[in-house]
């Protein structure tokens, strides 16, 4: 008797990738792992629901459910509580699994005797120019994104803190509990971490890639990582907890901290206007080492890259600047 999955979509106003992400989900039903497809629209305003009533016509095993309060994690629990499966695996729309994506995970999740595995995202655009291709770059570099492994690629079996779509137990929720509905982004990064703190076990897995399509305009990058960095520090003001995230995620915070607090200071102490001075040089030196490697190595537009990485870098520094000074919802 084939083992049943249940896949968990979340989306909203998703029309442009929303295809793509099911016709790769569909064909990773087998004779051994039945799939069950949960798609949780937030309720899309754009054309996202029609897609997705188009296939639900010829395939039984895709469900569609409406969630009005619109965010990832009450999505995920609504998903989790109608899941018939005795495994979960959460997907994102904007990206595209392979055929063998259900059937590795969860053979992999059994073998590991783990809570949750998951693999390299391979962060791709659909719109293949210049610009989206130097934005591409500053998402895939460690300069760009720090030491997150699930973004650079692992080649063994490694133990981690944290992995994008992964596969989990059914019953690892009722172990260590169902997303956090405080928060609109990092739930996954926070439940994992709840996992890691209860004793469980979460791996990443080399070979095996899903296609994330990245944004691919300057304001959409900055918009995204703006509320990424906004998050990190709502994500601990609400959890009370440092350990809900990793030392990496606050990297651009710090940066931010080294440019503005010495400026205001030096009013008082006049000289500290060079460790603003000390901090920006080092940064374009980096910048501009990296942008300049890329832009020949990669034959990328030296100056797209030059501002991928900016936007990347301010626009999630700033985020978690506001984000000290934004009260949370009691």
């Amino acid at each position: 008797m084939s083992t049943l999955v249940s896949i968990i979509l979340p989306c909203r106003n998703e029309e442009k990738y929303i295809e793509t992400c099911i016709l790769s989900l569909i064909n990773n039903q087998s004779a051994d792992f039945q799939i069950e497809i949960i798609v949780v629209d937030g309720m899309s305003t754009d054309k996202t629901v029609e897609i997705v009533k188009k296939y639900l016509h010829h395939h039984s095993f895709i469900k569609l459910l409406f969630n009005p309060e619109q965010t990832v994690p009450y999505a995920m629990n609504l998903g989790i509580g109608c899941a018939q499966g005795e495994y979960i695996v959460r997907v994102d729309a904007h990206a595209k699994y392979p055929e063998n994506y259900v059937s590795t995970l969860v053979t992999k999740l059994i073998d590991l005797n783990a809570d949750n595995v998951g693999t390299v995202w391979q962060t791709d655009v659909l719109t293949k120019n210049k610009k989206t291709l130097a934005i591409k770059e500053a998402l895939t570099h460690r300069f760009g994104v720090g030491n997150a492994l699930f973004r650079i690629g692992t080649h063994k079996i490694t133990q981690v803190d944290t992995v994008p779509f992964g596969c989990y137990k059914k019953d690892a929720f009722t172990k260590y509990g169902v997303y956090d509905t405080r928060l609109t982004r990092n739930q996954d990064i926070e439940l994992n971490k709840r996992m890691i703190r209860g004793g469980g076990k979460i791996y990443l897995l080399p070979g095996l890639n899903c296609i994330y399509y990245a944004r691919e305009t300057f304001s959409a990058l900055a918009k995204n990582n703006y509320l990424n960095g906004l998050w990190n520090i709502l994500t601990i003001k609400y959890t009370q907890k440092l350990s809900s995230l990793s030392l990496r995620h606050f990297i651009p915070l710090c940066f931010m901290l080294s440019l503005i607090l010495p400026l205001l200071l030096c009013v008082l102490y006049p000289p500290l206007i060079w460790v603003t001075a000390g901090s920006l040089f080092l940064y374009l030196v980096f910048l501009t080492t990296v942008c300049a490697r890329l832009a020949i190595g990669k034959k990328r537009r030296f100056f797209y890259l030059l501002w991928s990485f900016i936007t990347l870098h301010f626009s999630y520094g700033l985020g978690s600047l506001v984000g000290i000074f934004t009260p949370v919802k009691k």
